[in-house]
Order: C-alpha cells, then sequence, then structure tokens
C-alpha cells in the first residue's frame, strides 16, 4: 500500500488552514501532493484570526455549536477529529497549544505569524510543492483523472491528478484571496450551490437613544427576534459604533439575518445576563437609600453606560432608588433585559470572518470529505455550508476537514483514527 500512496497524485487548492492541513496529511501518507493559491505566501487568512493571536479551537466544539444541514453530519466528523486530534496534529507541525480558562485555545507564541510559518516549514520539509500566484479556472474528470486548467498567462498547461481537494474558502475577506470563483464549477460538477452570504458579521441596527454609547463594549445576552418568533440566540462581548453593533455576542447571529435579507428582524440585548443574582442582590441592599439610579447602575455599567441607561425607561439618572414607585423599578430592569432594535442588515465580506452557504455538507461523505456527487473530488473548509461561532469552532472545522480530506485522498483511514 506505501508504494501505491507515494504514487498517488493530489491537487489542493487554496492554501488556507484548510488546505494546508489536508496537503499535510496527504503528504503524511506518501502521496505527491501540489498546492494551488493564488496569493504569493500561504496562510493569508490564518494570519488575521484571532485578532493576531490566532484561536486555534475551543474545549466547547461539538455538533450542536455549528449551523449545518445535518448536525449528525458534524457529529461524525467531530468524532472523527476533535480538540485532542487537533492539537496533536498541531504540535506535530509544531504548533503547541494551551487553553484559556473560558475555554479557548491560542498557540505558545500568541502569534498567528508563528502558526502559518510552522505549516510553510512544516510543507516543505513533506516536499509538497507549491505553486504560488496560480489560479485554477476550471475542474473536470477524464478517465478515472481529474483535470486542472489554470487562469492568466503564469498559469501553464493542463495539469491531471487522481484526487482534487477543494479548499480555496468561501467569499470572506476577498482581499485575501477568498472570492468563491470555484461555486460555479462545482455547480456544474453537479453539487447544489447555496447562495453565499456573509457570517460572522457585524450587525447594523438602528440605536435610537444608544448611538450615545458609540464605543462602549459590554457584555451582554442577545437574541434575533423575527416577529413572535426567536430565532436564535447567544452570549457575549458587543461593541456598540455608529452604525450598529460589532462583536462575538452579534457576531454569531449574522448568518441567521443574512439568510433572509428580506427579512425584518429584532434583536433583544439583556444587559443582566451576565450578573442577574448579583444584580438582584445588590437592588435589594439599596432599594430602601436615596443612592441615584446611576451610581447604582454603575457598580455593574461603565459610567457613560450608566447614565444613559435609566432613559430607556424614561427615568432619569440622579432618581434615588427610594424615590422609585415599585412599578417604575420593574419597568428599568424590564428595559435592562429586554432592549429592542430593527436590524437593518449585516456588514458584508470585506469584513465578516467567514461566510456561510455554498456546498450542502451532506453532499459529502463526513469521513473523508468526499464528494458524495463526483468520485475523487474532496470538499474541505468553507467550501462547505457550516458556520460555527467566534472562538476557534471555525477554524477547527477547516483544519479537520483538511486532515481528514487529505489523510483519505491519499488512501489512508481517515485522520484522528
Amino acid at each position: 500500500m506505501a508504494g501505491d500512496n507515494r504514487r498517488m497524485t493530489i491537487a489542493v487548492i487554496g492554501a488556507g488552514p484548510a488546505g494546508m492541513a489536508a496537503a499535510l496529511a496527504a503528504a503524511g501518507r506518501g502521496a505527491a501532493v501540489t498546492i494551488f493559491e493564488r496569493n504569493s505566501d500561504v496562510g493569508r487568512k490564518l494570519l488575521v484570526t484571532g485578532s493576531g493571536r490566532c484561536n486555534l479551537t475551543n474545549a466547547a466544539v461539538a455538533p450542536e455549536k455549528y449551523s449545518c444541514a445535518d448536525p449528525a453530519w458534524m457529529g461524525t466528523l467531530l468524532g472523527r477529529f476533535g480538540v485532542r486530534e487537533l492539537t496533536g496534529f498541531l504540535r506535530q507541525i509544531g504548533v503547541p497549544a494551551y487553553s484559556t480558562s473560558d475555554g479557548w485555545y491560542y498557540p505558545l507564541s500568541n502569534s498567528a505569524h508563528s502558526v502559518v510559518a510552522a505549516f510553510h516549514q512544516a510543507l516543505l520539509q513533506a516536499k509538497v510543492t507549491l505553486r504560488m500566484k496560480t489560479q485554477v479556472r476550471d475542474i473536470h474528470s477524464a478517465k478515472n483523472e481529474w483535470i486542472l486548467s489554470f487562469a492568466g498567462e503564469g498559469g501553464g498547461p493542463d495539469k491531471s491528478f487522481r484526487k482534487v481537494i477543494v479548499a480555496a474558502g468561501g467569499m470572506a475577506y476577498p482581499t485575501l484571496g477568498s472570492r468563491g470563483e470555484l461555486f460555479p464549477i462545482l455547480r456544474n460538477l453537479g453539487h447544489t450551490l447555496l447562495p453565499k452570504r456573509p457570517a460572522l458579521a457585524p450587525v447594523i441596527v438602528e440605536l435610537g437613544p444608544l448611538v450615545h454609547l458609540q464605543g462602549v463594549r459590554l457584555d451582554a445576552g442577545v437574541e434575533v427576534w423575527q416577529g413572535a418568533n426567536r430565532i436564535a440566540g447567544s452570549a457575549g462581548n458587543i461593541i456598540f459604533t455608529e452604525w450598529g453593533l460589532n462583536g462575538p455576542g452579534v457576531m454569531n447571529l449574522s448568518h441567521f439575518i443574512s439568510a433572509d435579507p428580506r427579512g425584518e428582524f429584532e434583536l433583544s440585548l439583556d444587559f443582566l445576563r451576565f450578573f442577574d443574582a448579583e444584580f438582584s442582590d445588590l437592588l435589594q441592599a439599596k432599594r430602601a437609600t436615596p443612592t441615584p439610579l446611576n451610581v447604582f447602575l454603575a457598580a455593574f455599567f461603565s459610567p457613560k453606560t450608566a447614565a444613559l441607561l435609566p432613559q430607556l425607561a424614561g427615568l432619569t439618572e440622579g432618581t434615588g432608588l427610594d424615590q422609585l414607585e415599585e412599578g417604575a423599578l420593574q419597568k428599568l430592569i424590564r428595559s435592562l433585559r429586554d432592549v429592542r432594535l430593527r436590524v437593518k442588515g449585516v456588514k458584508g465580506f470585506d469584513v465578516c470572518q467567514v461566510s456561510a452557504g455554498g456546498i450542502p455538507v451532506t453532499e459529502a461523505d463526513p469521513q473523508t470529505m468526499e464528494s458524495r456527487i463526483a468520485a475523487g473530488l474532496h470538499l474541505a473548509g468553507e467550501t462547505l455550508d457550516a458556520v460555527g461561532p467566534c472562538g476557534g469552532f471555525n477554524l477547527h472545522f477547516a483544519f479537520a476537514s483538511g486532515a481528514l480530506a487529505g489523510s483519505a485522498a491519499a488512501g489512508g483511514s481517515p485522520a484522528g483514527d
């Protein structure tokens, strides 16, 4: 079998996290691997992950964290390549990782540059051929082989391979090379193509009086509502901007909004989500005192925020707690737990962290990532319609799907066995 693997020729389209993982996994099984990448360097998109720290994965990685066509499909993939398998894979490459108290994994270097450098060196040592500044124009099959054609004068003649792994990304960060040109080709090969749309994107909302909180960041619960229907919920840091909200707490929900561009949505903000018990305890202790509302609220919020929040209930910031009628106090509490903001849309591909849409996950085998439509074609990363929240979930999926694809394409058992 080793001789067969050495003769196996594999093309990997894309040198992002999924593509590099696929190439290394395939080369590790003895295959002759060539990466085709339109950029001049590998891992360009990886450099911007985790605000430059490279949030590799998350201890909470689980099927239910992802939005995709079939949670059981994701369960099979993660069962093959979970956090233990990924951290082991990265350690072999030369990327030791650690986890924070909340389960977010980072490289010990806290540097995305060091991760990319380690991957690049590993690719060179594995004798993976790197064809940079090369854009694939077409993919078609002929006589049990796959033929790749290239765009531009620098592409050269067509090349044939036994297997092809498409890991060219989605449409997020188009300036880094992910522009979605291969999706029409995959559709021509028989795959379903779901419209690509922004995910993990800032949300544009009508802030109303909260417009005065520009620049403020705080932790809150966030829900998306469409009429009387709660669509989804999240919790985390949010940032007030001149046009709406940024931060993981709202970005995690953006793909639900972009799925229905004409839909009428509202965001519900729960400012008490992270300290409800503490808020109730202090209120009970201070209820009969002349403590001004803004002073009381400043125990939980910045002074700027504490001065503004009483306005949501039609109250003034200097009103003493002992002067408030119970009805007015309960109105204030309700307003803090459910601030409604009308959604106007989400920011576009140029600022979103990942994109949703693409090929449904059900059209690939979750153990091998091989297409169920076209044998010998494997799909990985953002090529597939799977979105996780902020915190390393999407990078984990990219690495895992790439490693499974590369291992299987080379003729080995799925990585992680």
